[in-house]
Order: C-alpha cells, then structure tokens, then sequence
C-alpha cells in the first residue's frame, strides 16, 4: 500500500505567548540545564491537552513486550512507546513503513531532554489498512489455538438459566426473548445490559464476560449468548477487538455469538464456541423446542410400552415352560415314589409271617407227597413185612405230629404279623421317602403322607400336628408270653 501523504502542522495547537512565563533573567544570570528543561516541561504540560491525535508513518517498529517506534511525516520525526496493557487492545501489529494514527501523550523526559509520545491507541490509516490489521490479528489468534475446533465446547442439550449480553433497548434482546418464550418457557435467561456500539462497548462486554465466567456456577449458568441485530462495519467493529476474543475464549462456559447480519463475521464468533447468524437463529440453537421433546417422549413412551410388552410376553412364555417342566418333573418323581413304595409293599408282603407259612407247608407237602410215593412204590416192589407196617404207622404217626407242630408254629406267627394288627383296625403311617412315622415331630404341615391299613393304603396331606401331653405315663402291664411246649421225644426218625 502506498504511502498516505499528511499535512503538516503549520502552527502548535497552542498560543504560546500565553505560556512564556515571567521574563528571562539578563544575560549575567543564565539558568542552568535543569531549569530549561523543567520550564519546558512545563510548558508542554500547560499548553497541550491531555491526549493528541497524531498521524505520521511508523518507523524501527520494535516488540519487546511494549511496543517502540519512531512516528514521522517527510518534515520530523518523534519517538513513540506503546506500554504492553495498550499493546494487547490494538487488534494488530504494526510493521514499519505502515501510515498510522494514534492517540498519545506528549511526554518530556528532562533528564535526556527527549519529547516522546506515550501511545495509547492506535489504528491503520484506511478501511484496506483495518482490515489487513484485523487479517493479521486472526492470524495471531489462529496460532494460539483459539480457533482450533477441538478447542471449542458442545453446547449444553437441556441448560437451565443463559446470559444474554447485550443491549435491553436493541431490537436483538426482543427477537432473542421472544423465540426463547415460544421454544421453551422453562429455560431461565438473565440479561446483562452493554453498549454494543461506541468507544464504551470493548469494556463493558469485556467486563461482563468476566464476571458471567467468575460467577457462572452461582448464578446457575450454562451458556452464554452475546448479541447484538445489524449495522455498519464501524458499528460491529468493537466486537473485532483482541479483548473481546480473550474474554470469550476465557469464559468458563460455553459462548454463542450472533453479531449483526449473516453476512457480517467478527473475530468475537470466529473465537466463540459457536456462531449463529441472527440473534433469532442463536437462541433457537440454545433453547430446547419443548414441542419437539413432547413428541420425543411421547415417541419413547410408545417404543417402551411395546418393548415392555414384549419382554412380558417372553417372561411369560418362559415361565409357562418351566412350570410344564417342573409338573413333568414332580409327576415323574411322584411316579417313581409310588413305585417305589408299592414295590416295598409288594416284598413286605412276601416277607410277612403267613406268606413264609404257606411257603413252609406248600414245600412240607409237596416232600410229604413225593416221600409216601417213593415209600408206596418201594413197598409196592417188596413183599409185605410187618416190620414195614410198623414203620409205616410210626412215620404217619411222625409226620403228623410235624404237622401239628407246624400249625401251632404258623398260628403263633399269624399272631405276632403286622398285618394281623392292622386287621385288628391298626395302621402304619410312612413319609413319602418310605419312613415310618413316630411321632407328629417327624412330619410338617403340607408333607404328604401315606397309611397302611388292612386292605390298601390311604394317601394324604398334613394339615396340622399336635404334640402329645408331657405328663409320663405308666406302661401297660404285658404278661409274659407262655414257653413254647417241649417237643415231644424223637421217634424212629429222630
């Protein structure tokens, strides 16, 4: 870019008639250095305001924390210093050779007798130069990682309360409070008054940012909206400055930034966690629409009842099958145990005292039978012998008397056999493992059971016991049993 040309200054901005002060003293009491230099100094703190704004082209640019350059025009030159607190707000760095206008403080240092300027801000000559200023600042901001993507925060799904930083008179808090009401009531919102436009705007937004990041957690925050509707580029300038990126990326939590139009960009959305085009746009993007999550849960009812249902009709089936697989499995167990028992019956049966009798005399008779056969036929084949008559009559006589020992025997015995006792009205109860029971303590409430009587068995549940009294009770008196009679003395055969 080409040199601007400035006019140069053809009188101070001052009448210095009026700031001479008192006369110089004759020429035999000439004042010494220090009295020059501080009249001078004093005379350039009377006579010039507070502040100039000068223009001049920048010269032996140095960035050493604080900024140090010469500013100059075709006609003089002065030296400039730029403290580092100023440096950072400048939005650009400025290189030598670039026309400038900056706002300083005329300064006079006595002690090297040199005037510098103290800058305080300083801008590009030129809409081309600000924007090659702003070029370059996001090119520094680039290679800080503030537009890094991953940098950059999600934006809370369900937020409680948003801060709104902006301007309660601008048309973008209304468009921002009305679709918020609409989309969700119950998001809170609290609104911090800022002048979006004016020399005021860098410290007030970046004040507020501050305090939002500081005090989020308190006021119950969870994002952060700053706003303002559209303008001219000067307007939306302010929202270009590095100190307003710096506070947006600092803060705490997350940063919307809706500046102007959609065609507008400021370094302030660049930098934010997201950029919105409208204020509109912004909060539709931080509220929930509370119709669509109406729709959703009403969608996830639905989708839960039908998996419910499923699941039910599953446990249900389950359930069905293992009740069938266990009543197969006690139908089975049960069939084993009557089998079981009704085997145990069957061999009890056999071994019982009048089933053995039957068997002794059916075998008795049947070896009487075939022992008078062989004697008949033996006798047959001899000649007949007295001496085989007597022993004739001494063996039926023998065996007769056998005969009636085994009928006394099997009486005794049909006595003493528990099915004669059960054929005197007595039973036998047994569990279902084929115990006997004793006493109420050996079966509980529910157990099934089974009770042997004379001529079948009875099976039943219990429903209750009761235990029999504690008092001791004297036995029965039994009389002994009568000794067998003595057999008689051994005949022939023994």
């Amino acid at each position: 870019m080409g040199a601007v040309r400035l006019p140069a200054v053809s009188r101070l901005p001052f009448d210095a008639s009026k700031i001479l002060g008192p006369p110089l003293p004759a020429e035999d009491a000439p004042l010494t250095v220090a009295q020059l230099c501080a009249r001078v100094k004093s005379s350039l703190d009377a006579g010039l305001p507070a502040s100039v704004r000068v223009a001049g082209e920048v010269s032996g640019f140095q960035d050493r924390t604080h900024w140090y350059f010469s500013l100059k025009d075709a006609a003089a030159l002065i030296n400039c210093v730029m403290f580092a607190s100023h440096a950072r707000r400048a939005g650009f760095t400025p290189k030598s050779g670039q026309q400038v206008v900056i706002v300083a403080k005329i300064d006079f240092y006595p002690p090297g007798g040199r005037v510098s300027l103290i800058v305080e801000k300083i801008e590009p000559v030129g809409a081309g130069a600000r924007d090659l200023a702003l070029k370059q600042l996001i090119e520094e901001v680039r290679a800080l990682g503030w537009l890094d993507p991953a940098r950059k925060r999600p934006l809370p799904t369900f937020p409680r309360r948003i801060a709104v930083v902006t301007s309660v008179t601008g048309a973008a808090i209304r468009d921002v409070l009305v679709t918020m009401q609409k989309r969700c009531a119950a998001v809170g919102v609290l609104t911090l008054d800022v002048r979006v436009q004016g020399d005021r705007t860098v410290t007030e937004v970046v004040q507020s940012l501050r305090f939002l990041s500081v005090n989020a957690a308190a006021l119950g925050l969870d994002a952060v909206l700053l706003t303002r509707g559209g303008g001219s580029t000067e307007d939306l300038w302010a929202f270009n400055d590095r100190a307003v990126a710096e506070a947006v990326v600092n803060c705490s939590i997350p940063v919307v930034a809706a500046i102007g139009h959609e065609t507008d960009t400021s370094l302030a959305e660049l930098v934010a966690d997201e950029r919105c085009a409208t204020p509109t746009q912004a909060a539709m993007r931080l509220t929930p629409d509370a119709a669509a999550l109406r729709r959703q849960v009403l969608s996830h009812e639905s989708r839960l009842d039908l998996l419910l249902s499923r699941l039910n009709r599953e446990h249900r089936q389950r359930l069905l099958l293992a009740a069938r697989g266990l009543r197969a499995a006690f139908q089975t167990s049960l069939h084993r145990a009557r089998s079981r028992v009704e085997d145990l019956s069957l061999r009890l049966a056999r071994r019982s005292p009048a089933a053995v009798h039957a068997r002794t005399v059916a075998r008795l008779g049947s070896a009487c039978r075939d022992l008078a056969a062989a004697m008949r036929a033996q006798l047959a084949r001899r000649a007949p012998d007295p001496l085989l008559a007597t022993l004739d009559r001494a063996l039926r006589a023998r065996l007769r008397e056998q005969a009636a020992r085994t009928d006394s025997a099997a009486r005794h015995l049909h006595a003493l056999s528990p099915l004669r006792v059960l054929e005197r009205g007595y039973s036998v109860t047994m569990r279902a493992d084929g115990r006997v029971v004793r006493a109420p303590g050996d079966v509980g409430p529910g157990e099934a059971i089974q009770t042997r009587v004379a001529e079948g068995v009875i099976k039943s549940v219990v429903w209750d016991t009761t235990e029999p009294p504690t008092s001791k009770r004297t036995p029965a008196h039994r009389p002994k049993p009568k000794p067998p009679p003595a057999p008689p003395a051994p005949g022939l055969f023994g």
